[in-house]
């Protein structure tokens, strides 16, 4: 096979994509992640810090409550450990639950979820050792060293700016009252923090795009997949043909119920027939309202028959009706002269037969254009080499 054809440079179908998500395999930035948990902490952390610090202090107190009754009974220190475990527990389990909330909110609202068991799936070819030596140099993981070293040096140099400026500043909280001190360490630190989420917001804002942008290259495809997922799809061409052929059938079959509604059937003596149907008031063209082949043909032969609806034997546009007419669809345009022709010869021969006119001479010979005969060769195609 063509190595031109194995060229990954189709984007991905939309069947594709759904299989890849139902595996497991969607975009996924880690730095929106981090954020998501970083920037939520720490916001979660601030707005819930005075009351978990008042929280902190009563619990405090109470531990360090003296009771002598607790010398008498020292079953009551566990109560009091049990009471101190449970408080501890009622402050930070709600901003660990805030805190998962927040980090899947995210993922929802970045489309970076997907419901599978599949990654949790042992795959041996994981331990392939060439696999993942080309994984080593993949866009992939080209962007990711490549972002983690750029990541790593703005953030050794945000935090030597902050520490160095503040070194000094640092030391003086040593003669400050302890309650100012806390208060001005505590600022001190959220201006760290904040520099730092500063740092991870822009490599976030950078890596979200660029992992869809990689997502999209990972998931493109080649001609030979694209034809192979369509015929996957859509079928074997040829189980579409033989299901196509036994629904004609079937609606020959079933069309026959139509036959005594004719005006007309046009039959090639033995292989097909036709029935036409024709009612100027309500059809712009005569329609064809039941055919068939062999033994369909001579059905509706015989309930033409039945039915005194006139049979003509006129093979070429039997056969051109049957190639190229629908059931329960007007005629082409280009058989129009030639089925005007058989229907007058028709309408004449009922009108002699009623008493209205002369009986008409023999059939007319329809005039059908040859290339409309499926069984007519072209004779420059012959000529052909």
């Amino acid at each position: 096979m063509d190595s031109s054809s194995q060229d990954k440079n189709l984007p991905a179908t939309a069947q594709r994509l759904k299989k890849a998500r139902e595996d497991g395999n969607i975009p996924r930035s880690k730095d929106l992640s981090n954020l998501a948990v970083l920037g939520g902490g720490a916001a979660l952390l601030v707005a819930l810090m005075p009351m978990g610090f008042e929280a902190l202090r009563s619990a405090l107190k109470n531990q360090l409550h003296f009771d002598h009754k607790q010398l008498e009974d020292p079953s009551q220190v566990i109560e009091v450990m049990i009471g101190a475990f449970g408080g501890g527990l009622m402050i930070y389990l709600p901003l660990g639950v805030l805190m998962l909330a927040v980090a899947v909110g995210t993922s929802f609202v970045a489309g970076s979820w997907a419901l599978s068991t599949k990654p949790m799936t042992p795959d041996l070819s994981h331990l392939s050792p060439l696999k993942g030596i080309g994984r080593l140099f993949s866009k992939q993981q080209l962007f990711e060293t490549g972002k983690l070293s750029v990541l790593t040096a703005i953030v050794g140099m945000v935090g030597w700016h902050f520490l160095s400026s503040h070194l000094a500043l640092f030391a003086t909280l040593l003669m400050q009252p302890l309650e100012g001190a806390l208060g001005q360490l505590g600022q001190w630190l959220m201006f760290g923090v904040a520099s730092l989420m500063a740092v991870v917001v822009v490599v976030a804002m950078v890596d979200f795009p660029m992992q869809k942008y990689l997502y999209g290259e990972r998931m493109k495809m080649s001609m030979q997949e694209v034809k192979q997922e369509h015929k996957q799809s859509e079928g074997d061409p040829q189980m579409k043909g033989k299901r196509r052929q036994r629904q004609r059938e079937m609606a020959q079959r079933n069309s026959i119920g139509a036959v005594p509604r004719a005006d007309l059937i046009v039959m090639n003596p033995t292989h097909y027939a036709v029935a036409l149907q024709y009612d100027d008031t309500t059809m712009n063209a005569p329609r064809v309202i039941a055919k068939g082949a062999d033994l369909i043909a001579m059905k509706i032969r015989d309930v033409a028959k039945e039915h005194k609806i006139p049979v003509l034997q006129a093979p070429m546009l039997a056969r051109a009706l049957f190639a190229h007419a629908e059931i329960d669809g007007e005629i082409p345009s280009a058989l129009y002269t030639a089925v005007a022709q058989v229907l007058a010869y028709v309408y004449q021969l009922k009108a002699a037969m009623n008493g209205k006119g002369a009986m008409p001479g023999a059939a007319p010979t329809p005039e059908v254009p040859r290339e409309l005969d499926p069984h007519w060769k072209n004779p420059a195609s012959e000529a052909r080499p």
